[in-house]
């Protein structure tokens, strides 16, 4: 049986984080007024919040003190991902005609929208440290860290 209040509290902290808009809530958010594969796109973020939630619970801060590399490579990696994705979105807002109107333009294919949102979850540092470092840090003091676990997952 699942322990209750580490459930809820794993779904508390996975709320309290899911309600930053980041890079990655926007495109869903974009996704979802322009009707374009939003069950795709959710489906996608939620299998991949659980998969990182679930590898931080079971202890991936592990890894990054074994490899302090690892970090480095995720904060470098992240950082020159959210520049070329920040530099192609004002380019994008400063040449106009961007703006969440359904009509006009043929919409990305399901392909491309799913390498966009893959690359905005994967490569993205801010999503790693709240899935991976904050919420595997805060389930090492849980008393039921399967339930936690589920409550973060549910919540994100």
């Amino acid at each position: 049986m699942l322990n209750t209040g580490a459930l809820l509290s794993g779904l508390g902290t996975g709320l309290s984080l899911i309600v930053a808009i980041g890079a990655q809530n926007a495109f869903v958010l974009k996704q979802g007024l322009l009707r374009h594969h939003v069950f795709a796109v959710c489906a996608f973020c939620a299998l991949s919040d659980a998969i990182l939630i679930a590898a931080g619970v079971a202890g991936a801060g592990a890894i990054a003190a074994r490899a302090p590399w690892f970090l480095s490579a995720m904060r470098w990696g992240g950082a020159a991902f959210l520049i070329w994705y920040g530099l192609k979105s004002f380019r994008a807002a400063a040449r106009g005609g961007e703006a969440l109107r359904p009509e006009g333009a043929a919409p990305p294919s399901l392909a491309a929208t799913l390498g966009t949102i893959a690359a905005l979850t994967w490569l993205n540092p801010h999503v790693w440290l709240d899935t991976v470092v904050l919420l595997g840090s805060v389930s090492a003091v849980s008393s039921d860290r399967l339930a936690f676990a589920i409550g973060a997952m549910t919540g994100s």
